[in-house]
């Protein structure tokens, strides 16, 4: 281990190592591993869960979460990344609310980014956070983008997450109608998100995610067309030579 190592860094690389590599850890065998406490190794897998590294099963155990469980991201998303902070920060500082970038792979949304506001109550960084594409906002505007059988495809077998696949499909096509896509609170109590695609294939998204208390419907079409506005700007930035 090179000499500048952090202990809880590599204590938590060292369990996302075992989940990944050898199956479930019971808490205690997490502590014995890595020779610390229980309450240190809780501590540790708590962060790993929050991140999406690690999760628990109906027996408690820790298991490999979604992140070590799915393919890394394109090369691209660095593009994107690069191509839509500046455009993340006017937003954000338009709207007084958080503003993420977002990437479908799969069925998952994965977080490339976020730019945090400035107010006290507010949605925090998401960055490598990953939700179910068809319930948060930027996923769903990126599957809006897709043609319909792909997305009968993607959601189709015993093992989808998709109860119903064709009421998802008509849920999109009002979504492309609209140009953008609300979450409210489907995947995190207290949270609104309000997403849009950004246009040229890249599989990327944007979105605002506020508090649901400071959710005002009116202001729905005002959030929706700065979005779809900086989403265009930022699919304008990828597309240029260069």
């Amino acid at each position: 281990m090179p000499s500048y190592g952090i202990q809880s860094v590599d204590h938590a690389l060292h369990l996302a190592t075992l989940l990944q590599q050898e199956g479930p850890l019971r808490l205690r065998d997490a502590a014995e591993r890595l020779g610390v406490a229980r309450s240190t190794a809780h501590r540790l897998l708590a962060m790993l869960v929050y991140r999406d590294f690690a999760e628990q099963d109906e027996e408690r155990r820790y298991v490999a979460g979604p992140v070590l469980r799915r393919q890394a991201l394109p090369e691209p998303a660095a593009d994107l990344r690069r191509a839509a902070l500046p455009h993340l920060e006017e937003l954000t500082e338009r709207v007084g609310e958080t503003t993420n970038l977002l990437l479908v792979v799969g069925d998952q949304a994965r977080f490339v980014a976020s730019v945090e506001c400035g107010q006290v109550l507010r949605v925090g960084d998401r960055g490598g956070r990953i939700l179910p594409a068809h319930l948060a906002s930027g996923g769903r505007a990126a599957l809006a983008t897709r043609d319909e059988e792909d997305v009968r495809a993607l959601y189709a077998g015993p093992d989808s997450p998709v109860d119903d696949v064709e009421a998802l499909v008509r849920d999109l096509r009002r979504i492309r109608r609209q140009g953008f896509a609300l979450n409210d609170q489907q995947t995190e109590t207290g949270v609104t998100a309000v997403g849009a695609a950004v246009p040229g294939g890249s599989a990327g998204a944007i979105s605002i995610s506020m508090p649901t208390a400071r959710y005002e419907r009116r202001r729905l079409t005002e959030w929706a067309a700065l979005l779809t506005a900086t989403a265009r700007r930022i699919g304008r930035d990828l597309a240029a030579p260069g």
